[in-house]
């Protein structure tokens, strides 16, 4: 999980997200580096838009997120409503391109 949130924040600086890169990033955390999950993550990202798989992630994946983000400190009444199956298709297919 360590290499994905790499990525992302890489991504989030503008960064090329290079097997160098995420390895720093890795490394900076305090984690362990396997090299062969680098090179995996960097082979299967180099087709993906990540600012479109970002996009295609469900809304309702982003409430708790925010959420948290905000401490908690107010509750809304209203729960967000689950994501369509359109949505859901589209984050599926965002998934499966990260993967092959």
């Amino acid at each position: 999980m360590e290499y994905v949130y790499a990525a992302l924040m890489l991504h989030k600086l503008q960064k090329e997200v290079t097997e160098e890169n995420v390895t720093n990033i890795v490394k900076a955390s305090g984690a362990e580096v396997n090299e062969a999950q680098v090179k995996a993550l960097v082979a299967s990202l180099a087709d993906v838009n990540i600012e479109d798989a970002i996009k295609a992630a469900p809304v309702a994946a982003a409430a708790p997120a925010a959420e948290a983000a905000s401490g908690g400190e107010e509750k809304k009444e209203a729960k967000a409503e689950p994501p369509s199956e359109k949505q859901e298709e589209a984050a599926m297919e965002g998934l499966s391109s990260l993967f092959g």
